[in-house]
C-alpha cells in the first residue's frame, strides 16, 4: 500500500464527510424554507442574507445548551445511543460513488472512497445498526414517552427494512453484482427505474419509513409521544440525533439515485467531469420529493403503518423478485 495511495483516502474521507456534513446543516434550513412556502409562510430569514447563518445560530445555540442526563437513567447508553444513531448514518458515504473516474493531477481518481464488491450488504447492515440508537435512547433514559418511542420505532424499522432489502434485491438480480459502482455500470443504457418501477416505489416508500419520515414518523409523534425516542435528550446529544435523520434522509436518496436512476449517468453522452453535478440533481430532486411529502400527507396511525409494511408492501416485494426471475428466465 503506497503512500501516495493512503494520502488519496484520506483526502477523499476529509472531502466527502466536509461536504455530507455541511449538506446535513444546509438541508435543515431548505426544509424549513421549503415547508414555510408549501404552509404560506416565510420561513427562517433572519440570520445573514435570506437565513443563509440559520445552520450556523443553531449549531451555536445547541452548543451552548447543557447536556441534562436523568438522574436514573442508564448513564453509560444514555450518552452512547446519540453516537450510535449519527455513526452509522455517515459511515455508508464510504461506500457511495459521485461520479466516474476523471483524471486530476495526472492521475485517475475515482470519485468515491471505497468500492467493495457487497457495497448494497454493506449499507443495508450499518442501516440496521441505527435501530440500536433510536431503541437503546428510549430505553436508557428512564421515560415512559422515551420508551414507547423506542419500541414505535423498532418494530417500524425492522419490518420496513425487509420490503427495504427485498426491493434492492430484484436490482441485483438484474446487475449482477452486490457493488454500487456495478450497478450504476449495468445501467449505461438504460435506467433500472424503467426495467423496475414496482421496486422503485417500494423502495423509496420503505427507504422513508426506516428513516422515520412522514408520514411514517411514528417514533417522534408529538400528541402522543411528547417528542419520542428523544424526549430526555438536549444539547449536541440531540443534535446528533436531528444530525442522523437528516444524514439518513441523503443517504437513502443517494442508494436510490444508485440502483435506480442511473447514479452519475444520463441517457445522452456526457463529459465524464460533469456526472458529479447530474448524480446531485438527481439527488436534490428526490429530498425535494420526501420535503414536499411531509409538508403534503398526514401521519399513518400505528396499526395502518404496521398493517401497510406487512400486509401490503411485504407481500408486492416478493412478488416482484418471482416476476423478475421469471423474466429473465424467459428472456436469457
Amino acid at each position: 500500500m503506497s503512500l501516495d495511495f493512503v494520502l488519496e483516502v484520506v483526502i477523499k474521507v476529509l472531502v466527502v464527510f466536509l461536504i455530507v456534513l455541511t449538506a446535513v446543516a444546509y438541508l435543515v434550513l431548505v426544509e424549513r424554507r421549503v415547508l414555510a412556502a408549501i404552509q404560506s409562510r416565510i420561513g427562517p430569514n433572519r440570520v445573514g442574507p435570506q437565513g443563509v447563518f440559520q445552520p450556523a445560530a443553531d449549531a451555536l445555540k445547541l452548543m451552548a445548551k447543557e447536556t441534562v442526563i436523568p438522574d436514573q437513567s442508564d448513564r453509560s447508553l444514555f450518552l452512547l445511543a446519540p453516537v450510535l444513531s449519527l455513526v452509522p448514518a455517515l459511515m455508508t458515504f464510504a461506500v457511495i460513488p459521485f461520479g466516474d473516474s476523471v483524471h486530476l493531477f495526472g492521475r485517475d481518481v475515482t470519485l468515491h472512497i471505497t468500492d467493495i464488491n457487497v457495497a448494497f450488504l454493506y449499507v443495508l447492515a450499518l442501516s440496521s445498526m441505527g435501530v440500536y440508537g433510536i431503541f437503546l435512547g428510549g430505553w436508557s433514559s428512564n421515560n415512559k414517552y422515551a420508551l414507547m418511542g423506542s419500541v414505535r420505532s423498532t418494530s417500524q424499522m425492522i419490518s420496513y427494512e425487509l420490503t427495504l432489502g427485498l426491493a434492492g434485491v430484484a436490482v441485483v438480480m438484474l446487475a449482477g453484482t452486490f457493488s454500487l459502482v456495478g450497478i450504476v455500470e449495468a445501467q449505461r443504457h438504460l435506467w433500472n427505474v424503467i426495467y423496475q418501477p414496482i421496486g422503485f416505489v417500494l423502495f423509496w416508500i420503505a427507504s422513508q419509513a426506516e428513516i422515520n419520515r412522514t408520514p411514517f414518523d411514528l417514533p417522534e409523534a408529538e400528541p402522543e409521544l411528547v417528542a419520542g425516542y428523544h424526549t430526555e435528550y438536549s444539547g449536541m446529544r440531540f443534535a446528533m440525533y436531528f444530525l442522523g435523520e437528516y444524514a439518513n434522509l441523503i443517504t437513502v436518496s443517494a442508494i436510490t439515485v444508485l440502483l435506480f436512476l442511473g447514479g452519475w449517468l444520463m441517457p445522452f453522452s456526457t463529459p465524464a467531469w460533469t456526472g458529479p453535478i447530474w448524480f446531485c440533481l438527481k439527488l436534490g430532486a428526490l429530498i425535494f420529493f420526501a420535503i414536499w411529502t411531509r409538508g403534503t400527507l398526514p401521519r399513518f396511525r400505528f396499526d395502518q403503518l404496521m398493517s401497510f409494511g406487512w400486509k401490503v408492501l411485504l407481500p408486492v416485494a416478493v412478488a416482484n423478485i418471482f416476476l423478475t426471475a421469471l423474466v429473465m428466465v424467459l428472456l436469457d
